[in-house]
């Protein structure tokens, strides 16, 4: 890990992403044919998708103004989603008729053209605290030993 510079705040993680969309409702049924999640709330033209510690927002597209952004294919801006079974997701996505682009993870493009990543928690760095997890309903959800060892070797693993 590198020294702390005191005179700029430490980038800890990521409260939220959001996504523009053209039709909010077609965006939540979309998302819950591929992912379980709770709907933390709503306001206005946006929702909010629990991710435990975190969230993902869904905002409804300004069309009036001409809003192309929502329609337009994004190839290479991207995010990527934790997921406890990305198999899951990739069976739910065939079943909806969306193509993996075909990379060596499992990204691909939403009906909006937002490109996401689905990447399985056991086979990453990031790590939820125990008690976030247990209140997500993943008690125990592990990493893999290739995991454990990038960790490790940032001195970050577990004892």
């Amino acid at each position: 890990m590198s020294e702390t510079d005191t005179s700029r705040a430490r980038l800890v993680g990521i409260n939220h992403v959001a996504l523009e969309v053209a039709d909010l409702e077609e965006a939540l049924d979309f998302y819950g044919a591929l992912f379980e999640f709770d709907l933390r709330g709503r306001i206005g033209s946006a929702a909010f998708l629990d991710v435990g510690d975190q969230f993902l927002a869904l905002v409804e597209a300004d069309q009036s103004a001409g809003g192309e952004a929502a329609e337009a294919t994004d190839d290479h801006r991207h995010f990527g989603l934790v997921v406890d079974d990305a198999a899951a997701v990739e069976g739910a996505l065939a079943e909806r008729g969306v193509e993996p682009l075909g990379t060596t993870g499992l990204d691909f493009h939403d009906p909006w053209g937002n490109r996401i990543q689905i990447v399985e928690y056991g086979e990453i760095q990031f790590t939820k605290a125990e008690h976030v997890l247990r209140g997500m309903g993943l008690p125990g959800l592990g990493k893999s030993e290739s995991a454990l060892t990038e960790l490790r070797g940032k001195g970050m693993g577990p004892e």
